[in-house]
């Protein structure tokens, strides 16, 4: 009978654990809403983010939105019907989806914003690569190609930009801007935005600046690896995509673009670390889920504060890193990004 009755007793105290931790982490449920995924990189974010939350004791509810805002709004709707308790939103379009934040916090709901900011609103939380430092990293690389290359600092330059009103976009630009001024030796001759960040379209604008300068275009500078690749595409050919004759960068350190940088093809690119962004959105999300109560800088250590056109949004920055051929098999391999035998074809 006395055993009976411990036993009941560690049955009872189980069940208690159960109900009041185990079954509180399985209550715990994260929105984790991107816009695309055209581009291969987001296939790990959404892994990592998952991996990281589930590890942390949150059901993840995913989606993408084909880079289509209406279509992102009703997949971010559709998340509030299945009782998330936080949303991280990689916005379509950052204006547009001040409106998601305004509905979620109508239903008690945080928002993080993940990789790209939502501007206009009371977001809660901003958790970023550098992307400020993206356009300084090429700039820099850029003006070290063109003394080692030309022996001055004087050339035509493209820049492809990303989608319109992307809020990455002038994040990403910046940097390059500012090394044109520094230097009034170069020139950018054609700077152009492109719907979805569609490399088809930047190989179009690549072909089109060729003809209409002659082949004299010195470098290419895309705010990612997706319109980068076009680039290369286009400088192919016109027997121009050589890294002794012109420069290209991209940043996102798609596969592709590796191959391309140890081909010769492609200069650089800039390395958004993934993991170290995805598994910092899913910490961020849970400690929010799981203390709704708690101010944001109680939960978050937070890096800088980023105004959104409504209030000082807390940022959380994550690394970036310039990737050339030199230093490949120590940042993207030895990340885990992509493998010596993807790039090196071994």
């Amino acid at each position: 009978m006395k055993r009976m009755r411990i036993f009941t007793m560690a049955v009872a105290i189980l069940l208690i654990c159960l109900v009041s931790t185990c079954g509180l982490a399985a209550n715990v449920k994260v929105g984790f809403l991107i816009k695309t995924m055209q581009e291969e990189r987001y296939q790990t974010d959404r892994d990592i983010f998952i991996a990281k939350a589930k590890e942390l004791g949150a059901e993840v509810i995913f989606d993408a939105a084909n880079n289509n805002a209406d279509t992102q709004f009703a997949r971010f709707e559709n998340m509030l019907t299945k009782g998330v308790d936080v949303i991280v939103i990689q916005p379509v379009d950052p204006e547009a989806a001040s409106n998601m934040v305004r509905i979620a916090h109508e239903e008690g709901i945080r928002v993080v914003a993940y990789d790209m900011a939502i501007f206009s609103s009371d977001l809660d939380v901003f958790v970023t690569p550098d992307g400020w430092q993206v356009g300084v990293l090429q700039g820099q690389e850029m003006v070290k190609w063109f003394k080692q290359k030309r022996g001055e600092v004087k050339g035509n330059i493209v820049l492809l930009r990303g989608q319109p009103g992307c809020s990455n976009v002038p994040l990403f630009t910046q940097g390059v801007l500012d090394t044109v001024a520094a230097n009034p030796g170069l020139k950018i001759v054609v700077d152009q935005y492109h719907e979805n960040w569609s490399p088809d379209l930047a190989m179009a604008t690549t072909e089109n600046a060729l003809t209409k300068y002659g082949n004299k275009i010195d470098a290419v500078v895309s705010n990612n690896s997706g319109m980068a690749s076009g680039a290369v595409r286009a400088l192919e050919a016109q027997g121009l995509a050589d890294t002794n004759k012109v420069f290209v960068a991209g940043s996102d350190a798609d596969l592709i673009n590796m191959r391309y940088i140890v081909q010769g093809k492609q200069t650089m690119d800039v390395f958004k670390k993934i993991k170290p962004l995805a598994e910092k959105a899913a910490e961020v999300a849970v400690a929010l889920a799981k203390n709704p109560n708690k101010g944001i800088e109680e939960i978050v250590e937070v890096d800088r504060y980023f105004d959104n056109g409504y209030k000082e949004v807390p940022v959380v920055v994550t690394p970036i890193i310039a990737v050339t051929k030199d230093n490949i098999m120590d940042t993207v391999v030895a990340d885990g990004y992509h493998s010596a035998e993807e790039i090196y074809g071994q």
